[in-house]
């Protein structure tokens, strides 16, 4: 069986091949076709001598995923694939063509143990992890979509299906491959990582050196309300999760951003927002207010748009910096998971 080569760092690509004692040159002719142009197979790398690339390709093969479906939003800015990698296995890409520019939202995970109440990517369970190799495939497969219609990537959120800190070692590789100067050199300061809060790893994360955004899911202000929501609140406690946040902002100097689910009548009252602010207060950090977004196998409502205005400012009144994020997608089933799980009841 052919051993797959996409994923692996420059350093780690030269030491798979040293049995074929290429330079150091060829070596990185061969990364940069793997992750600059994004090549699908080993004879479209023609700055390779021939026999080298029918070499590779006998022992090697190059990570892609197929197209099971797409959906395009009817403004035209968002597009969802659903992509099957080479197990089978499905996981949802998102496009977002951004006033700021296009960004890609990423997923981490084939499906999700945390089990969010609100959420679809969990309700298969977890299937496995995915390799770094993987999750650049998502990208090189937007990379090329974009090409076609002359564009380039901007940003990236790993926000899609799967907790990211829960695949820790494969996450921080692909993040350093993204970044390298002979991948596609995207920028940490253009990457924001979503987590449901697992604190031990947050803490990691500060310590790594790369200057990327985080974005903590804490969709309710206290421990009673967000264990409702999030069962992995029982594991690390609302508290425990914004101090990891606090530090992580005192310690990068990078703002943290709190996602915050409202859902009508259950958190977002204006006591609810009360204690959200006193929960935050003091920390180098904003909340992003997200109007649920329903889903067919969950029963949470959408607040009025009046409603979402009014925890804003309750919010701001304290203090408290907040947005609302701005609606991409929800007319092709945008929330994590909706389309996989579609396929998946098929």
């Amino acid at each position: 069986m052919k051993k797959p080569l996409l994923g692996l760092s420059l350093e780690e690509l030269a030491a798979e091949l040293a049995e074929l004692s290429l330079p150091k040159y060829r070596v990185k002719q061969l990364a940069e076709w793997l992750y600059q142009k994004q090549a699908l197979r080993f004879d479209e790398m023609t700055s390779l001598p021939k026999k080298l690339r029918e070499q590779l390709d006998e022992m090697y093969d190059i990570t892609a995923v197929e197209e099971v479906d797409r959906l395009y939003s009817a403004d035209g800015k968002t597009s969802k694939f659903l992509l099957r990698i080479a197990d089978g296995i499905l996981v949802e890409t998102v496009l977002m063509r951004q006033p700021y520019g296009n960004s890609i939202c990423v997923s981490t995970q084939a499906g999700c143990s945390m089990g969010c109440a609100f959420c679809a990517s969990g309700l298969h369970g977890l299937i496995r992890n995915l390799t770094p190799g993987e999750m650049f495939s998502e990208v090189a497969y937007v990379l090329r979509h974009l090409r076609a219609d002359g564009e380039g990537l901007h940003s990236m959120v790993l926000m899609g299906s799967g907790e990211p800190l829960l695949n820790y070692e494969n996450v921080m590789a692909f993040l350093r491959l993204l970044h390298a100067d002979y991948s596609i050199h995207l920028s940490y300061r253009s990457i924001t990582l979503s987590t449901s809060g697992i604190v031990p790893n947050i803490k990691r994360l500060a310590g790594e050196g790369i200057p990327i955004t985080l974005s903590i899911s804490l969709h309710a202000p206290t421990m009673e309300q967000r264990t409702e929501l999030m069962p992995v609140n029982r594991t690390f406690p609302i508290e425990e999760v914004v101090e990891a946040g606090r530090a992580y902002g005192r310690d990068t100097g990078r703002r943290v951003t709190y996602e915050y689910i409202l859902i009508a009548g259950f958190n977002d009252r204006e006591k609810d927002a009360e204690q959200l602010a006193k929960l935050l207060s003091g920390q180098l950090a904003g909340v992003n207010l997200i109007p649920v977004n329903p889903v067919a196998e969950k029963n949470w409502k959408r607040p009025t748009r009046q409603a979402v205005d009014a925890f804003q400012r309750a919010l701001e009144r304290r203090h408290i910096t907040a947005t609302v994020r701005r609606e991409m997608g929800a007319d092709i089933a945008a929330a994590c998971g909706q389309l996989r799980n579609k396929h998946i009841e098929k």
